[in-house]
């Protein structure tokens, strides 16, 4: 499976760690975060993931910001892509069940880098339910 990856200066640790999670798994992994603390601005991250993921070069998208908003926002504008903001677990296993999320947000400031890992492995694992939630997923893109 291909993950693509992207974060600003928020998440160089978060995505370190869920890096190495990824590739133990053999997981192929496309990095486009940063890896320093030092300000960048999160589109410039974010884009790529979502160049990738829509273009069907990763199966799913990993991003990271601050709050996790920012970055969403900017890989949504994105033909085919659904990214969810998850802040616990719970939330990753729902955006991946009822929305079929493609790419994970995950908010550094509001949760640990443990959070994070535990919640990608939860998206990454967990399959679209499909029946009453696709007709919902079909209404989902603009025209």
């Amino acid at each position: 499976m291909k993950i693509s990856i992207g974060n600003d200066h928020a998440g160089p640790e978060y995505k370190k760690a869920i890096v190495g999670m990824l590739e133990a798994k053999g997981y192929e992994v496309t990095n486009y975060g940063t890896d320093t603390e030092a300000s960048v601005d999160y589109p410039d991250f974010g884009h790529p993931v979502a160049n990738d993921v829509s273009e069907g070069k990763a199966d799913f998208g990993i991003v990271i910001c601050g709050s996790g908003n920012g970055i969403a926002m900017t890989v949504n504008k994105h033909p085919k892509v659904r990214a969810g903001l998850c802040w616990s677990k719970e939330i990753a296993v729902l955006v991946r069940l009822h929305n079929d999320a493609n790419i994970i947000s995950i908010p550094a400031r509001f949760t640990s880098i443990a959070q994070a890992v535990e919640m990608v492995e939860t998206f990454l694992s967990t399959e679209f339910e499909g029946g009453r939630h696709q007709n919902r997923v079909n209404k989902i893109a603009c025209s």
